[in-house]
């Protein structure tokens, strides 16, 4: 549909039209079938349709220039950024599959511990994981599967420009099938380290260069604009009044605007995200039906009507309903999802731990199959639950460990994480090699350590910059908004605080733009910390706006008392 009608407005435009070959890279990339041409033509012919738009409205009703602004800031927008999405949409992408880059090697090194094949250990990273990158190495491995490549070539020729540490790292791992068995050890350790330390390094770099920037955010798209608004009795003083749409028009469409524009240039900047683990709506614990949000945040916006019309004054009622209808429905939408994730990283906390405990056992010559038995008893919480699981039905059914954690209803089904996963196949691998595979699984629980380690150092390097920005949208910034207007309200008492408007009309525009300025900076602090994943975004989205509405709400009504 999206693309029947880009190629009709793409028509409509007659001139030439200039296009960069990061473009179609990055269409194909993001998989849209359609060309640069084709989004460079129908932004300019939307930008000048809705120019003229403007024009229209503005002759038609007679109304000041001012009317035509939003028409012509949206045409500018899209004319710009039309050509410039599907390259945002294609880094945001690969900065979300290159997360998985620490996590590939090492699947990659591991399985040469096991046999010193670089092919195989190319497949078994591929089979092993999901999502962008290691689709990329499987279609290269089958590509490479008649030559004398092993896919790793091709597959660090793609990934190389955003990526430039993965190429060593790749090329390690291919030379430990060629260095004597006794270098082989340090070889890997030598891939993995090299991984894990552009990560590390990646993430520092880029918590430092965005202070600034997120500290701009938060002086112009909140300290400003908020005290600004305790300006307007002043300027009505002075015999300057502010008509009430200009106020709007600033508020609700120019300050988001650019609010959106500094964190899609924040969010493009980030050279590697973790995101969650991703779950469908088809996993048992997730409801198939997505009415239930909707349902009760109409049922919400309803209660918070109510409530409104009782106890605030009448322009307070559009955001209470706005910002709890949205809040709730948000939440309960996307709560499901987050429960699952929850369960998921309990177990992945003790999955290292574990597989250390496994790993020496194998070594000391117990079976795998025994060792998943006696470390359940040792290992505490959900990934304990997980290991007797299997073992019990190892026991019941007679079935292999993989059958028994990766089979039909085995102990990882309803447990959609790739780490969890691929520690499972090495184990099944593990059991049909024997004690000598033991280092290998005792390895993979110490990578698991460093990899958890290296997560959580860049996400606490991140996260100093990105508390503010989350505290400001949920807390501060509606606090402050609430105080104002309540503060603007009762200095301009004697009269209208704008020209064409009251302190009800300026308590509805704050309103609107602190809801705005919550689901923001909640949605990119977020995106910094953890990925732009949309259903951690959506929940924490909701939290915000419905600790937004309740603090603008409440300091409005607490500072009216004591002023």
């Amino acid at each position: 549909m999206l693309i029947r009608v880009l190629e009709s407005t793409a028509r409509l435009w007659p001139g030439p039209v200039s296009v960069d070959d990061d473009l179609d890279r990055a269409l194909a990339f993001v998989g849209a079938d359609v060309d640069g041409d084709t989004v460079h033509r129908a932004a300019y012919a939307a930008a000048v349709a809705l120019a003229v738009i403007g024009f229209v409205v503005t002759t038609v009703s007679r109304s000041t220039p001012i009317v035509a602004a939003p028409f012509l800031a949206l045409a500018a927008a899209v004319a710009v950024g039309g050509p410039v999405l599907p390259l945002a949409l294609a880094r945001a992408k690969r900065t979300r599959a290159l997360g998985s880059a620490p996590s590939l090697v090492t699947r990659a090194a591991l399985s040469m511990e096991l046999a010193p094949s670089p092919e195989r250990a190319a497949q078994f990273a591929a089979a092993t994981s999901e999502g962008t990158l290691a689709s990329s190495l499987d279609a290269h491995v089958r590509r490479s599967a008649a030559g004398p490549e092993t896919g790793f070539s091709g597959f660090v020729a793609e990934w190389k420009p955003w990526f430039p540490e993965l190429e060593r790292a790749c090329t390690l791992v291919e030379s430990a099938g060629t260095v004597p068995a006794d270098q082989r050890s340090a070889t890997l350790e030598l891939a993995r380290g090299t991984v894990l330390d552009a990560t590390r390094d990646r993430m520092a770099d880029f918590a430092g260069s965005i202070r600034g920037p997120a500290t701009a955010v938060y002086a112009f798209g909140v300290l400003l604009p908020l005290a600004l608004v305790s300006l307007l009795p002043a300027l009505r003083a002075a015999g300057l009044p502010a008509p009430l749409r200009i106020v709007a028009l600033v508020y609700d469409l120019v300050l988001p605007l650019c609010l959106v524009g500094a964190s899609a240039w924040l969010l493009a900047r980030r050279p590697v995200a973790f995101p969650p683990t991703t779950v469908q709506r088809s996993h048992p614990d997730v409801p198939a039906r997505r009415w239930p949000g909707p349902l009760v945040g109409c049922l919400a916006a309803i209660l918070a009507w109510w409530t409104a019309s009782l106890v605030f004054p009448p322009w307070a009622t559009p955001v209470a309903v706005t910002g709890t209808g949205a809040g709730v429905a948000l939440v309960v939408h996307y709560r499901p999802i987050v429960q699952v994730r929850e369960s998921v990283s309990e177990v992945e906390d003790g999955l290292s731990d574990a597989l250390v405990l496994l790993g020496r056992r194998v070594e000391r010559g117990e079976s795998v199959e025994s060792a998943v038995a006696g470390v359940a008893d040792d290992v505490p919480g959900s990934t304990g639950e997980l290991l007797a699981a299997a073992a019990r039905r190892q026991r019941l059914l007679g079935v292999g460990v993989e059958a028994a954690f990766l089979g039909p209803n085995g102990a990882l089904e309803a447990i959609p994480s790739d780490r969890v996963r691929s520690s499972a196949t090495l184990l099944a691998l593990a059991a049909a090699e024997g004690p000598p595979a033991g280092a290998a699984v005792t390895a993979m629980g110490e990578h698991l350590q460093e990899l958890a380690a290296v997560e959580a150092e860049a996400r606490r390097s991140v996260e100093q910059v990105t508390r503010t920005l989350a505290n400001t949208a949920a807390v501060f910034g509606p606090l402050v908004g609430g105080a104002t207007v309540a503060l603007a309200g009762a200095m301009g008492s004697a009269g209208p605080l704008a020209s064409g408007g009251t302190a009800d009309g300026l308590g509805l525009v704050v309103g609107a733009y602190v809801l705005v300025l919550a689901a923001i900076l909640t949605a990119l602090s977020t995106g910094l910390s953890r990925g732009f994943d949309r259903a951690l975004v959506g929940y924490r989205v909701g939290l915000a706006l419905l600790a937004a509405t309740a603090t603008y709400l409440a300091a409005f009504v607490g500072t009216g008392l004591t002023v």
